[in-house]
């Protein structure tokens, strides 16, 4: 039996490359911002910095995967001091 068509049966299909990409990125730079916010103390940097790390274990979507990691990069900016 394979197991690939059974998985693809069930409806769970392996990351591409382009989201394993961006979760690598967006995670080495949640870490990077809470690292940052944990040294400056920063609160709002350093649980931006968490949210960075985790949300991609939640999203499915590539497209979305991006669009929200660009969102919290943006709010990382927004939110420098």
């Amino acid at each position: 039996m394979d197991v690939l068509s059974t998985l693809s049966s069930l409806g769970l299909t392996l990351p591409g490359p382009a989201y394993l990409f961006g979760a690598i990125v967006f995670g080495i730079a949640g870490w990077a911002a809470y690292r940052f916010g944990k040294k400056k103390s920063q609160a709002k940097t350093k649980w931006i910095g968490v949210v960075l790390m985790v949300y991609p274990y939640a999203v499915s979507e590539t497209w979305l995967m991006y669009l929200i990691g660009l969102g919290l990069c943006a709010a990382l900016y927004y939110y420098r001091e």
